[in-house]
């Protein structure tokens, strides 16, 4: 399950051929770990976020925050 970034105590990362058939491009998001409850975040071919579902009951205005990330941000982070 490779990490793509820490945003304070959330991790957001993917994980590898997840689906049959394979489903778009997304991310999960859990708070410490990796989780099978993790929120699922699609992302567009805009590169844009669209929410998939909240299951591990991320607070909204926290969920907004990481969603609305800039790549800049992103970048700098690494």
């Amino acid at each position: 399950m490779p990490q793509v970034f820490r945003i304070g105590s959330y991790v957001v990362y993917f994980w590898a051929n997840e689906g049959v058939p394979l489903e778009p491009v997304h991310v999960h998001v859990s708070q410490g770990i990796p989780s099978e409850s993790a929120t699922k975040i699609w992302i567009t071919r805009k590169g844009k976020c669209l929410l998939c579902h909240n299951k591990s009951k991320i607070p909204p205005n926290t969920l907004k925050n990481i969603t609305e990330l800039s790549p800049d941000v992103v970048l700098h982070g690494f």
